[in-house]
């Protein structure tokens, strides 16, 4: 009897829990990647699987002719035209922001950021440019590479060395992981938005490219403007002040993704009160 009575309740369990686990799933699948321009592909596939609903309900066999003989290539184009959307999308997905998911060793401190914030603003009084790129889940060995490996303590006057001077590391963007100096000089790809504004040149194309291809933060200094700007999760967050961009980075390197915005939100805050 109580064997009778725990398999009903079982059958009754299993469903609500298969239920409840894909609706998480597809709901923490939309979040992460509803936050990059892949959001475009959500819109796409609700619209086509839309069109598929209708045909099948209505029997319309030459849609569910054409349906079927294009599935196999639409999914190969969709996988080739937002691979590096989908890898980061698919990588949050099941790392997730707990720690208890959590696979990246960005560690920077409050003080180390403090650091680098009072070497950009250093920079930005002498118009100086400068690239900072922040790691945290996905890897970028490659972007490493293509650089100067320092692997050195990080400090404001090592920052001020490589972008102050016409050294041959100043161009590049500079790598900080775990509170180290990872490597300097290092080559990122160029965003491929078309609305980008005009007035914005090589390093925040730069730094946003990046952005696009995984979920590292990226700080940029402009030269000809002094702004100090973030990139990730492909967005551009353009001319923010040091205290917004410092708790900002905090919340980022804990895997709490956030934006200006946001930060407007929380109690405490101006626009709160």
């Amino acid at each position: 009897m109580v064997g009778d009575a725990l398999q009903s309740i079982l059958s009754l369990f299993r469903p609500a829990l298969q239920v409840g686990f894909l609706a998480w799933l597809f709901y923490r699948f939309y979040i992460t990647i509803a936050q990059t321009k892949a959001q475009q592909l959500v819109k796409v596939l609700v619209v086509m699987f839309s069109f598929y609903a209708v045909s099948y309900i209505l029997k319309l066999d030459v849609l569910l002719w054409f349906f079927s003989y294009i599935s196999i290539p639409a999914t190969i184009f969709i996988c080739i035209v937002y691979q590096p959307e989908l890898r980061r999308s698919f990588t949050q997905l099941w790392s997730g922001r707990s720690r208890l998911f959590r696979i990246g060793t960005q560690t920077t401190s409050s003080d180390q950021i403090d650091s680098i914030l009072n070497a950009c603003n250093v920079l930005v009084n002498k118009r100086r440019g400068a690239l900072v790129v922040f790691p945290r889940r996905l890897g970028i060995k490659n972007i490493i590479d293509s650089g100067t490996r320092l692997n050195a303590d990080l400090s404001t006057s090592l920052i001020l060395t490589v972008f102050d001077h016409d050294t041959p590391l100043h161009d590049g963007a500079m790598v900080v992981q775990g509170g180290r100096i990872l490597a300097a000089g290092c080559y990122l790809p160029l965003s491929e938005q078309t609305d980008i504004k005009k007035s914005f040149g090589t390093r925040h194309r730069a730094a946003l490219g990046l952005a696009e291809e995984s979920d590292a933060v990226v700080l940029i200094v402009s030269e000809e403007t002094g702004a100090i700007s973030m990139t990730y999760n492909a967005n551009l967050y353009y001319d923010l002040d040091p205290g917004t961009i410092k708790r900002m980075l905090l919340a980022l390197f804990s895997y709490h993704d956030i934006t200006p915005e946001d930060l407007l939100q929380e109690p405490g805050s101006d626009e709160a009160e």
